[in-house]
């Protein structure tokens, strides 16, 4: 019988699992054995306990459990002495970074680890239920209208009052990608007026039938990634949005950055011209701040408040702010990926390399990088 292990996350900014109680007990009915980290869970508010009872077992002796398994899933990537207790040919997934991992990567293939990133999963129909990046966005995009609204001096909806009208506070959402639709979404259900930019004008449709306005700014053409992601833009082009944009950031109470740039550092699309137009109290969420922030002047894991009072957020980790959530939506992601290539007859991970879905996201294999980006580092 083949062994999943799930590690706690070293990471202390990590509050996620990478399984939860509930896929635990789907993944023994597939023929595999599980076996949890005490306290995996502590941070989600899942416990031993519930582990336990879906059929998962519990250990204290990490490196043991890791060097017996044959699949490891953990949420962050493997610090590079915990790859010597993994066993030639054990499936490792979790999020990589392998753009910005190269030497990791190689110490992966070095010890014949057959590697997975989750950030790597194509964006296609057949792979939506594994896509990690996804998921966890569609919560990030949530988490930051929930945290602007308990920054702020004001109320989201509208409100008639003998006392008077209070207007409805002005969201500013900027990148219409997962993470940002979840955000339009999420305010106008709690009453703000929502604005909304994207570099894709595809885009402006979903926007406006989530009820918000979209601002067009036009960069010329832009287009998407064939995954659906935004195209890095032209200084020229990235300096158009930048004015496009001033109006709308100066009129906003809020505003949420989403831009991001798979495996290069996010642009900066705020810069301190337009922070220097933005109301005192307004408050920024800048969703991008771990690969290197959408605002000038944002910091991971600091409120930054300019001289003019605009409070900037750069939450460090907003993808786990919900962490139990976080870490069912995650499970799942992780579950449906070894469902899809599990071979119940011999009860082994099936490596299909012809498969799009494993062609995509796999990345060493039998001592070697096998995925063509990375083939050359």
């Amino acid at each position: 019988m083949k062994i999943v292990f799930a590690p706690r996350e070293s990471d202390p900014r990590e509050t996620r699992a990478a399984l939860t109680p509930d896929l635990v007990a789907k993944l023994t009915k597939l023929g595999l054995a599980v076996k949890v980290e005490s306290a995996i869970g502590a941070r989600a508010a899942i416990s031993d306990e519930a582990y336990k009872k879906s059929g998962a077992e519990v250990v204290t002796d990490r490196s043991a459990a890791q060097s017996e398994a044959d699949i490891v899933l953990r949420v962050r990537k493997p610090a590079s002495k915990e790859l010597a207790t993994l066993k030639p040919g054990t499936l490792h997934a979790s999020f990589l970074d392998p753009f910005n991992e190269k030497e990791l990567l190689k110490t992966i293939a070095s010890k014949g680890v057959n590697a997975v990133s989750m950030e790597m999963i194509p964006r296609t129909t057949l792979a939506q239920k594994m896509d990690a990046l996804s998921s966890q966005a569609n919560l990030a995009g949530y988490a930051a209208v929930i945290i602007a609204a308990d920054r702020m001096q004001k109320i989201l909806p509208m409100m008639m009052t003998p006392a008077g009208t209070l207007s409805p506070a002005h969201f500013f959402i900027i990148g219409v990608g997962v993470a940002g639709l979840q955000a339009i979404a999420t305010a106008k259900r709690l009453g703000a007026r929502v604005e909304a930019f994207d570099t894709r004008p595809v885009v402006e449709e979903q926007v406006k039938s989530l009820g918000a306005k979209f601002v067009k700014v036009n960069l010329g053409d832009t287009g998407q990634t064939d995954q659906g992601y935004a195209k890095e833009l032209t200084p020229e082009m990235l300096e158009k949005q930048r004015q496009g944009m001033a109006k709308a950031c100066s009129q906003a109470d809020v505003v949420i950055t989403t831009a991001k740039l798979f495996g290069r550092p996010a642009p900066k699309v705020i810069t301190s011209d337009i922070l220097a137009q933005m109301k005192p109290g307004s408050i920024i969420v800048d969703l991008a701040v771990e690969t290197g922030g959408n605002v000038e002047g944002s910091k991971l894991g600091e409120d930054v408040i300019t001289e003019n009072g605009v409070h900037i957020i750069g939450h460090e980790n907003i993808e786990g702010y919900y962490a139990n959530h976080a870490s069912q939506m995650l499970a799942s992601n992780f579950y449906n990926f070894i469902e899809h290539f599990w071979d119940t007859e011999v009860g082994d991970f099936r490596y299909d390399l012809d498969d799009e879905i494993l062609k995509g996201c796999l990345l060493t294999r039998d001592g070697k990088i096998v995925h063509e980006k990375f083939m050359d580092i």
